[in-house]
């Protein structure tokens, strides 16, 4: 027989309506999920943890480095098989990530959660949880790293993002698509990641990265009060190839001299940066000036790869290295 954990950590999934509060909250345990189930699990034991439950908007990067640690140590054990963890779906993205990234084991990660709260007569929890338990006991999936299992569909967490503010098949994976699919139990996998995954040992993560998304004409002055503010680093959502608004590259001349990294990613859906237009803040000027290129990377995720990055304390040239590794 499979044996699966579920590491439950809040979320829509276990979430009702709290007449009291005027509002949906979290509260329900792993175990009355597992309860909730229509149909029963064929040959897989499943074993319960829960974690430190909140919607998914109000978990940080410690919490998530300590899940992922959790999840390491639930998989080093010879008798689990895989693991899956319920989560809310408006970081569900960012935690898989970093589950892909930081996860030493080569067992399957399923993240699943739902749209729908578990009052709801229409729940979608109960299938979710049912299709992520079938996935993560699949041989099929060892290797591929962590996956987001949504609606029947599996992504892996590198490429899928949260598509729609409501609809149960909000996860979507811009040009690439998903690796396969559950279908009444049966695990499908269609496609695999073509390049190996490459694990990346960090003590922490660091949490002084920021976040800034450009829009036309958009002034740097951002920029420059996160960095007065003790911004460790900066992510810049751009446009298409990488490119800014007048006066970024600048900017980042500015922060990169002071020791905190620019990272410049596209604000694209689909598509690489390069370095290919110059002038002011073209992302030619922006590379001379000392930013780094995100590659196919999103700004979201781009922002957890430098945290983990920035939390070894690497120098500048190594740390530059590192991340062109996984951008």
């Amino acid at each position: 027989m499979k044996q699966v954990t579920l590491i439950a950590t809040g979320g829509t999934i276990a979430s009702s309506s709290d007449a009291k509060a005027g509002a949906v909250n979290a509260g329900l345990s792993g175990e009355t999920l597992i309860a909730s189930l229509h149909e029963p699990l064929e040959d897989i034991a499943v074993t319960v943890e829960n974690f430190e439950a909140a919607g998914s908007y109000a978990l940080d990067l410690a919490t998530i480095h300590r899940l992922c640690q959790r999840i390491d140590a639930v998989l080093e054990d010879d008798a689990v098989d895989g693991v899956v963890v319920t989560h809310g779906t408006d970081t569900m993205e960012e935690s898989a990530f970093l589950a892909w990234l930081l996860v030493r084991s080569d067992k399957p990660v399923v993240f699943t959660g739902a749209q729908r709260h578990a009052g709801q007569a229409d729940t979608d929890g109960p299938r979710n949880i049912h299709d992520a338990i079938c996935a993560a006991a699949s041989a099929d999936l060892h290797g591929v790293g962590a996956v987001i299992l949504f609606e029947g569909d599996i992504h892996g967490a590198r490429y899928v993002t949260k598509a729609h503010t409501s609809r149960v098949d909000t996860f979507r994976s811009a040009g690439h698509g998903k690796l396969g699919e559950v279908d009444h139990g049966t695990v499908h996998l269609y496609t695999r990641p073509a390049q190996p995954r490459r694990v990346l040992e960090t003590p922490a993560l660091d949490p002084g990265v920021e976040l800034i998304a450009l829009g036309l004409g958009a002034s740097p002055r951002l920029m420059r009060l996160a960095a007065a503010d003790g911004a460790t680093g900066v992510v810049l959502a751009a446009f298409g190839r990488g490119n800014a608004p007048r006066g970024f590259a600048a900017a980042t001349a500015e922060l990169v001299a002071q020791g905190c990294p620019v990272v410049v990613a596209s604000r694209c859906q689909d598509g690489r940066t390069r370095a290919i237009y110059g002038k002011d803040s073209g992302g030619v000027t922006l590379v001379e000036q000392g930013a780094l290129l995100a590659g196919d990377l999103s700004a979201v995720k781009a922002r957890l790869l430098l945290s983990a990055l920035l939390a070894k304390k690497l120098p500048a040239t190594a740390l530059a290295e590192a991340f062109a590794l996984y951008a």
